[in-house]
């Protein structure tokens, strides 16, 4: 009992002993965890302790970080809103006044909005404060004016005028409080009509005729095909109308009345280009109102919560005043042309155009910015251009012309153009040494030709000829209009024809056959022309070329298109003083004989200078058909050339060798429109002989060698013989060159061989087969032969000779071709003044006058109407001619 008491004891006690040792263990565990987490709380501690200073340290560097990239990009789009502000208000609408000046918007460019101010940005660059004013909107200010509310007008004014050309905005002041003085800085513009004051109690006045702007502009100039003047400007690139700006600085307090139409111009002015610039009126709130509220320390655009901004210091007064003047200087000169480009269409539609019915083509831009066309067809037929020198004539005449040309092809539409003054303007439309190109529709131009009328009734005669063969196919075919002939005979050539003459008043001058006989062909082309498709188009620089005119009612009735230039007189109807009050490169047309009811005012584009037509005439000469013929180009002052003459390069011998039975001698161009050379024909029959009339030997020197090369050209080598006898010093250059040419058919005779020459040739008549080969005999001066052949053979024997190879040459193909000196002493030769001429059957005459002539050369009584001038003859063959030819001796063949 005591054993299993004592071993339960030990039991116990090892129990005790391990529970002891077990509770030891987990205590020291506990107590080493205790320890772990003490530590644990002492890091956390530490690490808490940590965090504020981390985080804030963090978030310090974040906020920097927000800081600087804020910073950048604020500086950034401060960049880019100061380019945003150049771009919108370049030049003029931005600069400082430092360095200001007026630089106007491109053309089809809207001026865009002015600079007020500056907005300060911090770390940034200062961003231009902009208003938009001009086809935007308006502005309305408050506050007072020691503030700057009365610097900020003029700034505003002076910005807007000066990005606009000038003369587009038109400033109407209404002060009433300061009588003007607040603009006063702009007075100058009112000597261009760019500034008008309304004086107090006008107010009313004024916005109703601005209401009225409104309405007139919306009705006949945007006619609904556009919301505003500004897109009618973007699409067309052209701006019919000027902004008005009404600066309307205080006053009473507004009437009803005017209340109503103030809220009219302020809810429909921009889109008509009518705008307000207003301080002390009260305006009614609307999107097109920017208001500005100054303060002493600046101003807010946008109201007096708007943006802040440092205003622009007022422009100086000498800048202000300067830059008015300037402008209305650039108005009061006039207005500049319009491109030439306005009056083309595109090149893909130019030769589009069918010219049946009539032509129609652009000439300028009328005031609403639509074009105004010129007609010519039944009605109107025939134009009448007036206007004083140096109005724009020439280059009126230029823009129609390449309206026309640039629409209507070759096969529509032909010119021939006469200028009467002196000046080349013209040969551009034909082949020159400078440019090859040519205007394919020219058929002929005629430059310098004051001197020579003849060559203006060559054309009318052309054009009267063409009419009659129009009239003749018209009856063929049985209709009367040449729309209907095109249309039933389409393989026929038919265009229309437009003849312009420049200073037509000098084929009218005088009282001598050509100014009578150009007078009716003017009137009757001008009669029966409309319905054949041949147009006249007279202009006339002086008003005495109008004047020539009214003696002919019948014909001035058929001119119902009339073009006034500034200052033209007499080319409008009597009290039609339209004219008098045009700016420069501006023309009335008027299509109702010149009534005032047919008034319309176009801007007429510059079209005459090179660069201008070259362009496109180039364009339209690579256009042109295959066919083409260069037109045919008379100048007055130039001396035509043998070689270059179409009848010369055609003169060949005849087929088999033999001589030609009817040589012909060509002596000179003849003044008409085909340049035909003057022929004499030399057949064997009596009188085939020629004489050259006058002192000039440069001249008759030409005739002779022109005579002698055409009659050569038509004879093989060694079938024909030349004998050359030259008697006077100054002729004998020009006579040996020519012998020389002529070679081995020619024979030399001078003063001492000259008698044997006549002598052979009088007795070579008698002989068999003497009419074998064509002898030529070109004797220059021969009346200084008369002494020589008396020391030969006697006076009379000599002189006889002469006379009989005269008289009986011809018929044996001897043929004299002779030049005296003068009338008289061509009648002492032929055997005194009683002696019959006949065996001269034709002549030349150079510096004669036409009474010398007389009875015995010219049929008639008192000889031709001839008065010499230099470098032309008067040309007459008995058994060709009614009248005498006025021809142009060839000049130098080398």
């Amino acid at each position: 009992m005591a054993d299993r008491r004592a071993q339960l004891v030990t039991r116990v006690r090892g129990m005790l002993s391990d529970a002891m040792g077990a509770t030891r263990s987990r205590l020291a565990d506990a107590e080493a965890e205790s320890a772990a987490a003490r530590d644990r709380l002492a890091r956390v501690r530490r690490a808490a302790a940590a965090v504020p200073e981390r985080v804030g340290a963090e978030r310090d560097r974040r906020l920097a970080e927000i800081d600087a990239r804020h910073a950048s990009r604020i500086a950034e789009l401060a960049r880019r809103a100061v380019e945003a502000a150049r771009r919108e208000a370049p030049g003029a609408a931005s600069a400082d006044w430092a360095e200001w000046r007026a630089a106007p918007a491109g053309r089809g460019e809207p001026p865009g909005a002015v600079r007020v101010g500056m907005v300060r940005v911090p770390g940034a660059e200062p961003v231009p404060a902009l208003v938009p004013l001009l086809d935007a909107g308006h502005v309305h200010l408050s506050g007072a004016e020691a503030d700057g509310g009365a610097a900020l007008v003029p700034a505003l004014l002076l910005r807007s005028l000066g990005r606009a050309d000038a003369g587009t905005v038109r400033l109407f002041g209404y002060d009433p409080e300061h009588l003007g003085g607040g603009l006063a800085g702009f007075a100058p513009l009112g000597t261009a009509g760019l500034l008008t004051f309304v004086g107090p109690g006008g107010l009313g006045r004024l916005l109703d005729d601005l209401v009225e702007q409104i309405r007139r502009i919306n009705e006949t100039v945007l006619a609904g095909e556009y919301r505003s003047l500004r897109e009618l400007a973007a699409a067309t690139g052209r701006r019919p109308e000027p902004w008005r700006v009404a600066v309307l600085l205080g006053g009473d307090e507004l009437s009803r009345h005017e209340r109503g139409q103030l809220d009219r111009v302020v809810r429909t002015g921009a889109a008509c280009g009518v705008h307000l610039v207003v301080r002390g009126v009260p305006v009614p709130d609307d999107p097109t109102v920017t208001r500005i509220a100054v303060e002493p320390d600046g101003a807010r655009v946008g109201g007096p919560s708007g943006l802040p901004v440092a205003l622009d210091p007022p422009p100086p007064p000498a800048l202000v005043t300067e830059t008015c003047r300037q402008l209305a200087a650039r108005v009061n000169a006039g207005p500049p042309p319009a491109p030439f480009t306005d009056l083309l269409p595109p090149p893909e539609l130019m030769w589009r155009e069918d010219s049946s019915g009539g032509l129609t083509a652009p000439i300028g831009e009328g005031p609403h910015g639509r074009p105004v066309l010129l007609t010519l067809g039944d009605y109107p037929p025939h134009a009448l251009i007036g206007g004083p020198s140096g109005t724009g004539k020439t280059n009126l005449i230029f823009a129609w012309i390449g309206a026309l040309a640039s629409r209507y092809s070759p096969a529509e539409l032909e010119f021939y153009l006469l200028d009467f003054k002196e000046g080349v303007s013209f040969a551009r439309f034909a082949q020159g040494r400078r440019d090859p190109s040519w205007l394919p529709h020219m058929r002929l131009v005629g430059i310098n030709v004051n001197t020579d009328r003849e060559f203006g009734l060559a054309l009318l005669r052309f054009l009267a000829e063409e009419l009659r063969r129009r009239a003749d196919a018209a009856k063929k075919h049985e209709v009367t209009k040449l729309a209907e002939l095109r249309a039933v005979d389409p393989t026929g050539h038919w265009p229309r024809i437009v003849a312009v003459v420049d200073e037509f008043q000098a084929l009218l001058a005088g009282r001598d056959v050509v100014a009578r006989e150009a007078a009716d062909l003017l009137e009757d082309l001008a009669r029966r022309g409309r319905s054949q498709g041949i147009h006249l188009v007279l202009a006339s620089q002086d008003v005495r070329g109008i004047e020539a005119l009214w003696g002919r009612p019948a014909l001035v009735a058929q001119f119902t298109l009339r073009i006034a230039l500034p200052k033209a007189l007499r080319i409008l109807a009597e009290r039609n003083d339209a004219a008098q009050s045009l700016p420069r490169h501006h023309a009335v047309v008027n299509a109702e004989s010149g009534l005032v009811e047919g008034n319309q005012v176009a801007r007429i584009p510059s079209a005459s200078d090179w660069e201008a037509w070259s362009e496109l005439q180039h364009r339209l000469w690579r256009m042109r058909p295959q066919d083409a013929k260069p037109a045919r180009l008379f100048d007055g002052d130039a001396i035509p050339r043998l070689a270059d003459a179409p009848d010369f390069r055609a003169l060949t011998p005849p087929d088999g060798g033999g001589p030609p039975r009817s040589p012909v001698a060509l002596l000179g161009e003849i003044i008409d429109v085909q340049a035909r050379s003057a022929a004499l024909r030399l057949p064997r029959a009596p009188g085939r002989n020629l004489a050259v009339l006058g002192t000039r030997v440069d001249e008759a020197c030409a005739v002779l060698d022109a005579a002698a090369r055409s009659l050569a050209r038509q004879h093989p080598p060694g079938t024909a013989r030349f004998s050359l006898a030259c008697l006077d010093p100054d002729a004998d250059p020009a006579a040996r060159e020519l012998y020389a040419d002529l070679a081995d058919d020619a024979a030399w005779y001078d003063e001492e061989t000259v008698g044997e020459l006549m002598a052979e040739t009088a007795a070579g008549l008698d002989r068999p087969g003497a009419s074998g080969v064509p002898h030529y005999l070109l004797l220059y001066a021969v009346d200084a032969a008369a002494g020589r052949l008396a020391a030969r053979a006697g006076a009379r024997t000599g002189l006889e000779h002469l006379r009989r190879i005269l008289h009986d040459g011809p018929e044996r193909r001897t043929h004299v071709l002779a030049w005296w000196r003068g009338v008289a002493r061509m009648r002492v030769d032929l055997g005194g003044p009683a002696a019959r001429t006949d065996q001269i059957g034709a002549w030349v005459a150079l510096d004669v006058q036409g009474a010398e002539l007389g009875s015995s050369l010219y049929p008639g009584t008192g000889g031709p109407d001839w008065y010499p001038r230099p470098w032309r003859g008067l040309f007459f063959d008995r058994a060709v001619h009614r009248t005498g030819q006025v021809i142009i001796p060839y000049g130098s063949t080398r």
